[in-house]
C-alpha cells in the first residue's frame, strides 16, 4: 500500500558538502525545499581542487532563500579535521542541531596507473575518504547524543566496479562504502542511519566521460534519493544505491555458496572455481558476522 505522506524535514538541519554546483546543489535545493535548514559547503575550486575564485555556496543559499528556506554558506575545507569541525561547529551555532550530513564534496585527478604520483593520490583521498571522517567524526557526537541522525555518503561505480584510470579515486569510493558498512553497524542502537549512494550524473566531473549520454542524466535526479535516505521514515541502513537519470537499484555485496575442503590445496582451488564463482545460493550478508556465521558452518559440515 502506498503511502502519501510527503516526506518533510520541517526542524531537521542537514550539511550537504561540496553543495556549490552540481548533484551537491540538487541535494542542498531539494532538502531546503522540504523544510530543512541546510548548510551549503563548497569552497568554490575547481573540478581538480584548485582555488577558484567563485562562491557558488552563496549563489545556493542565494537561491535556497528566494524559494523561502533557510540555509547558511561555509567555506571550510573536508580536507582537514579542523575544516570538518568547523563546518559541523557552524551547523549548530546557526540552527542549533544537526540531523543530516550529506557527504559529496569531490575532486578528480585522474590518470592511468603507471603515471600516478603523491600529488594526485593523496589530494582526491583527502577530499573524498578523509573528508567524509572529518565531518562525520564530529557530527556523530551530536547525532548520538540527540538519538537521531541520518548520514549519506557518495561512492562510485568507480570505485565499486572499476574504471580505467581512477585508481586513487577508485579506491577512495571503495572506502566510502566500507565506511558506511561500519558506521551502520555503529549507529544502529544510536539511531543514526547511514546509507551510500553511486551517483551517475552529468556535472563538471563526468561531462567528459558521459559524452551524448548525459542529457539522459541530470543533477537534479539524484536529489529524490538523498531526500528519502535522509528522512526520518527510512529504515535502510548500510545500502548502497546505485541512481542516475530516475534509475534506482541496490548494489549488493553477495558471497557465494563457495566449496570446503578439509585441506584445501591449490588445485582444488584451480579444479573447483565453477563451484566458487557459482552464484546459486549466493547471501547477502548484513555485516561480518552474518559472513563469519556462514563460514563457520561450512567448516563445521566438513570437520562432522
Amino acid at each position: 500500500m502506498t503511502n502519501m505522506t510527503n516526506l518533510s524535514f520541517a526542524g531537521d538541519v542537514a550539511l550537504v558538502t561540496g553543495a556549490g554546483r552540481g548533484i551537491g546543489r540538487a541535494h542542498a535545493v531539494e532538502l531546503a525545499r522540504r523544510g530543512a535548514r541546510v548548510v551549503v559547503n563548497d569552497l568554490g575550486g575547481r573540478v581538480d581542487g584548485a582555488d577558484g575564485a567563485e562562491d557558488p555556496a552563496a549563489d545556493v543559499v542565494a537561491e535556497i532563500e528566494a524559494a523561502g528556506g533557510q540555509a547558511v554558506a561555509n567555506h571550510d575545507s573536508v580536507a582537514t579535521p579542523e575544516g570538518g569541525a568547523a563546518m559541523v561547529a557552524q551547523a549548530v551555532d546557526a540552527f542549533g542541531r544537526i540531523d543530516i550530513v550529506v557527504n559529496n564534496a569531490g575532486i578528480l585527478r585522474d590518470k592511468s596507473f603507471g603515471k600516478l604520483t603523491a600529488d594526485l593520490v593523496d589530494p582526491v583521498l583527502d577530499v573524498h575518504l578523509r573528508g567524509a571522517f572529518h565531518v562525520t567524526i564530529p557530527a556523530w557526537a551530536h547525532m548520538k547524543a540527540q538519538g537521531h541522525g541520518r548520514i549519506i555518503n557518495t561512492s562510485s561505480g568507480s570505485g565499486l566496479f572499476g574504471n580505467f584510470g581512477q585508481a586513487n579515486y577508485g579506491a577512495a569510493k571503495a572506502g566510502l562504502a566500507g565506511l558506511t558498512r561500519v558506521l551502520a553497524v555503529e549507529g544502529r542502537k544510536a539511531g543514526i542511519h547511514v546509507n551510500a549512494i553511486a551517483p551517475a550524473a552529468l556535472t563538471r566531473m563526468t561531462e567528459d566521460i558521459l559524452g551524448d549520454n548525459g542529457h539522459l542524466l541530470s543533477p537534479e535526479s539524484i536529489a529524490p534519493v538523498v531526500a528519502f535516505l535522509a528522512s526520518r521514515a527510512c529504515e535502510l541502513n548500510g545500502q548502497i544505491l546505485s541512481v542516475g537519470g530516475g534509475h534506482v537499484a541496490a548494489v549488493l555485496t553477495t558471497e557465494t555458496q563457495g566449496i570446503t575442503e578439509k585441506e584445501l590445496t591449490a588445485e582444488a582451488v584451480r579444479d573447483r572455481l565453477g563451484e566458487i564463482f557459482d552464484t546459486e545460493g549466493a547471501f547477502t550478508p548484513r555485516h561480518l558476522g552474518d559472513e563469519l556465521k556462514e563460514l563457520v558452518a561450512a567448516l563445521k559440515k566438513v570437520s562432522s
